[in-house]
This record gives structure tokens, sequence and C-alpha cells, in this order.
């Protein structure tokens, strides 16, 4: 029965590679299917309705109208169904991904910061803690995100332009904002689209079942460079995201030089 209401290998849907992916799918599946039911049923009455009352037919109107409930039951069918699918299917769902939230000690916690036409990654670095960030430190080019790199906190941070790495089998919960209009965070294959909203942080979670490379996409047109805000999402193994970060990782601070003291011949 699943198989047969997955629309995600027949319909053009990007693969699913999340835990909750299948779930959201089958609720998609089961609208569309409402949805052909209904058309397969209303669209030859309507054709029927069209021929059967035309004018040549029915010169003098009718208003008197029809004496049967067909037409009643019909319409408290569909509302069922759709009360069903709604509270059933899409409410849960919604509650699953939005109330929800693994524990932060047991996931990967990111921050995500969108800006025109980008997405500024940070990562909190070997202390798990994220380091300090000014907007009077922003600097485009060399620092997107403004860390202050006197923070203690934020010395070992690690920060990427449009490259969001993340290991399979662990809980991701993406912390997302905006530096300037709203954006919308696309993960097509983890089923996730989040507005990033200027003023707002909003919370996002997912998790990875496979490893591989794909697309972040910004589902909001955000000004006229928007057809390039495009980001990479690569799923490591455990192993392979340790490395990762490790291979990231800033050179630690050089610790201060210190003074030289002159010495001072004593008088014989």
């Amino acid at each position: 029965m699943l198989e047969f209401l997955d629309f995600s290998a027949h319909m053009g849907m990007p693969i699913d590679v999340s835990v909750h992916g299948a779930q959201i799918d089958y609720t998609m599946a089961l609208v569309h299917w409402l949805m052909f039911i209904l058309f397969i049923i209303w669209a030859p009455y309507f054709l029927y309705v069209l021929y059967r009352f035309r004018q040549k037919k029915q010169p003098k109107a009718n208003y008197h109208g029809t004496k049967s409930k067909m037409s009643t039951y019909l319409e408290g069918g569909i509302v069922v169904a759709e009360v069903v699918l709604l509270f059933g299917f899409a409410l849960p769902q919604w509650d699953l991904m939005k109330n929800q939230f693994p524990a932060e000690e047991e996931a990967e916690v990111i921050h995500v910061v969108a800006e025109q036409f980008a997405w500024n990654i940070h990562y909190p670095g070997a202390d798990g803690v994220f380091g300090r960030r000014a907007p009077d430190l922003v600097d485009t080019a060399l620092n997107p995100l403004g860390l202050d790199r006197d923070d203690p906190y934020a010395q070992d941070d690690i920060a990427t332009v449009n490259e969001l790495h993340i290991p399979v089998g662990k809980p991701i919960i993406v912390q997302l904002s905006s530096k300037d209009v709203i954006h919308s965070f696309a993960l097509p294959v983890m089923r996730v689209k989040q507005d990033a909203i200027p003023g707002l942080t909003i919370p996002v979670w997912f998790e990875a079942t496979e490893t591989g490379d794909f697309e972040i996409a910004c589902a909001q047109l955000c000004g006229i460079g928007h057809y390039r805000m495009r980001g990479y999402l690569t799923i490591h193994t455990g192993e392979e995201y340790a490395a990762w970060l490790a291979e990231q990782a800033p050179e630690p601070p050089a610790p201060p030089a210190s003074e030289e003291t002159e010495e001072v011949e004593e008088p014989a």
C-alpha cells in the first residue's frame, strides 16, 4: 500500500534521505489521490450537467431544484476525508517537525545565516560553544558572519559559505536567521523548507539516512540574484564528519611574545 502511494519515485520528486520524509511523501500522495478521485468523479458529471441542462433542452428554468440528498452525502464524504488528512496526517507531522525537537546534547547544532545571496554556515568548533558574533565585525569577503575571534569561544569556531556538512544518522538542529530580507532555507532531499526572517532565529531539525552530495536552495524570491543563491549539502559518515571538522579547524592563536628583560651590569 505504501509503495502504491509513494509519489516520490513516480512524480518527479527528489529522492528522500531523511527519517521523516517518507511520512511527508505519504501524506502528499494521499492528497494527490483524493484530488485524482474527485477529478475522475466530478469531471464526467460536470460534462453531463452541461449537456443535460443545455438551453435547447431546458428553455425554461426550473426554480424548484433537485430533491435528491446525494450531493449532500458526497460533500460530507469529502469533508470527512479532508478532516482525516488534516488531523490524522498533516498535524501530527507538523507537530513532530515543529514541537518535538531532539535534545541539543544528542544533536549537532549548526547556525545558518542567510544573506543576499549566500548561506553562511557557523559551527561551534571542538568546545561545542558558539562564539560571539557582532554586526560591526561583518566583512562580506573576510568575515561574513562577524565572528569575534578575540572571544575565547570563537577561536575554534568554523565558518563556511554555501557549504553545509552534516553526519549521517544524527539529528541536526539548524538555527536559522537572516541578515537582510526574507529567504527560505530549502533542503529538498530532507523535505525541509523554512523561511529565514530578519530579526528572528527559527529552529528546524532533520536527520539524514544516507550519505551523499545534495543541494541547498532558496525557495523565496529574495532579490535580483536569487537565482544564484545555491548551496551544497554534504552528508558524511560519522568518521568523515569528524575528519572534516578537524581539517577545517582554525589554527590556534599564537601565544603572546614574552618581553625580553635587559640585563643590567652591576658596578664593580
